[in-house]
């Protein structure tokens, strides 16, 4: 009978003893897991030591009143005020050549010669007629002041000296465009041309430059005409020459280019020597600017369907916050409602964040 009892004994501490299935068995821990995981929040909240606030590490900035520039960037190119091609008015073959690429010229200094012998040789001949012609009239001159001769002998006389000495004159005006002269003072800044070579007009050139008054020439789209006028002060930039500038809009159109919709600005530069004509330039025109604003960086906003927002903190608590934005430029917006001075921005870090989230400061820019 005792054997008997046993049997069954056995039988359940056997199936007490028979392994959990895996799955089961981790569905038991996890549901402990939580058990105990609610049991310790619980306890947490009750000590006032809760770490359920999700705790960010962030960087934030104290809002405080700043200048403010807005800038309108635009691209233009560098020219000289006096750039210039200058031109032979006649056929001819170079026979001189007084100057190089480099020299300094003046305004009509001849830089190169044409041949012009046969006009030489007219001159000369013409010279010597109205040297004729002068003796001949002082003669007449004398005798008609003593009251010799008739008054038609002394106008002839008079005629035929001003006709000797016009066609002198003409010749001489004639045999000056046998010449390539410099229009203006400069610099010779491009010149090819040889002894002998065939020279005329539109095809043989040489550039003269002052680079002592140089500009730069800009196209602004039509939508900132109302931005910017003649004498406005713009920042230039010549990334190439390392160099920039502050300098006054010396020219604005006053009509509107049909095809490109944009009207033609220029800044006159002063002298530099390492600026030259043709490099690109960046102009910067102020059109909006105060000296008391809210400016934040960019990356510190943020955007949803219900508008901008920003997050601010608020005794180390994560605090929503929309605003209103105005103009942007460098990286930098201006804040035009939503944010009071003294209040502490969050910057690095404000894209992890949610309202209410427990924040870890990790640099204060005041």
């Amino acid at each position: 009978m005792k054997k008997l009892l046993y049997i069954p004994a056995i039988l359940l501490l056997a199936a007490c003893s028979k392994p959990k299935d895996k799955k089961t068995e981790l569905a038991d821990l996890q549901k402990q897991a939580a058990d105990i995981n609610a049991k310790i929040t619980k306890l947490q909240k009750e000590l006032g030591t809760t770490d359920s606030v999700k705790s960010t590490d962030v960087a934030e900035l104290v809002v405080k009143p700043s200048a403010f520039t807005n800038y309108v960037d635009l691209q233009g190119s560098i020219d000289a005020k006096d750039n210039v091609l200058a031109t032979p008015q006649a056929q001819g073959v170079i026979t001189n050549i007084y100057v190089k690429v480099g020299d300094r010229v003046n305004a009509g200094q001849t830089m190169v010669q044409l041949d012009n012998s046969v006009l030489k040789q007219q001159i000369a001949q013409a010279e010597s007629q109205a040297s004729l012609m002068k003796t001949l009239f002082d003669r007449q001159k004398n005798l008609w002041d003593q009251k010799i001769g008739t008054e038609v002998q002394y106008l002839q006389a008079q005629t035929n000296l001003q006709s000797a000495q016009k066609q002198v004159a003409a010749l001489r005006q004639q045999s000056d465009l046998y010449r390539i002269a410099s229009p203006i003072n400069g610099v010779v800044d491009q010149m090819d041309l040889k002894l002998g070579q065939a020279a005329g007009p539109g095809t043989t050139t040489i550039r003269v430059v002052n680079t002592e008054y140089l500009k730069v020439k800009a196209n602004v789209p039509e939508s900132y005409a109302a931005n910017i006028h003649q004498g406005d002060m713009v920042k230039v930039v010549v990334p190439d020459a390392n160099d920039s500038t502050v300098a006054k809009v010396t020219f604005a159109a006053k009509t509107i280019d049909a095809s490109s919709r944009s009207f033609a600005i220029e800044v006159q530069l002063p002298a530099s020597k390492t600026i030259k004509p043709n490099m690109t330039a960046l102009l910067k025109v102020a059109d909006y600017s105060t000296k008391k604003a809210v400016v934040v960086p960019i990356n510190a906003i943020q955007k949803s369907e219900s508008g901008d927002f920003v997050f601010v903190d608020e005794n180390g608590i994560a605090k929503k916050k929309n605003i209103k934005e105005g103009k942007s430029y460098g990286g930098k917006t201006e804040i035009v409602d939503g944010l009071k001075e003294g209040e502490k921005l969050v910057t690095d870090g404000s894209s992890e964040i949610e309202d209410g989230d427990k924040l870890k400061v990790l640099q204060t820019i005041n």
